[in-house]
């Protein structure tokens, strides 16, 4: 069975991935700057816009579905936010971007334990 809870979280998350997701894709030089990036590679600033889109816009689409599809989503969303965490956390410790970036991994380490979470829960209805 899935939570209210957790239809909710993936509302929040459409609305926070295209909050993010859509200035990337229109206007990445705009949206990087306002965080402090003076080099900015366009190309890659739309792909993770793109990206954002995506597993946003699914969240939103999927947030009706049955157990297996939420199974899915769970398992993309935990690998997506544990490697963006990750990788946008070891730029910043080598020096590559504004220590502004920190709210980005923060946001993608709360989302990361948040879906952490209820993956494991859905685990644990599968074994009931």
């Amino acid at each position: 069975m899935v939570t209210e809870g957790l239809r909710r979280w993936f509302v929040v998350h459409f609305a926070v991935d295209m909050l993010f997701g859509i200035p990337l894709l229109i206007a990445p030089h705009w949206i990087l700057s306002l965080f402090g990036w003076q080099t900015i590679d366009p190309f890659m600033a739309r792909l993770v816009g793109a990206a954002l889109m995506g597993i946003g816009i699914e969240s939103y689409l999927g947030r009706n579905a049955g157990v297996e599809a939420f199974r899915g989503m769970l398992n993309l969303k935990v690998i997506w936010s544990l490697t963006a965490t990750l990788g946008t956390g070891y730029t910043l410790l080598v020096g590559d971007a504004p220590a502004m970036g920190w709210l980005v991994v923060a946001m993608f380490a709360v989302f990361h334990g948040l879906w952490l979470y209820y993956r494991v829960q859905l685990g644990r209805l599968q074994t009931v």
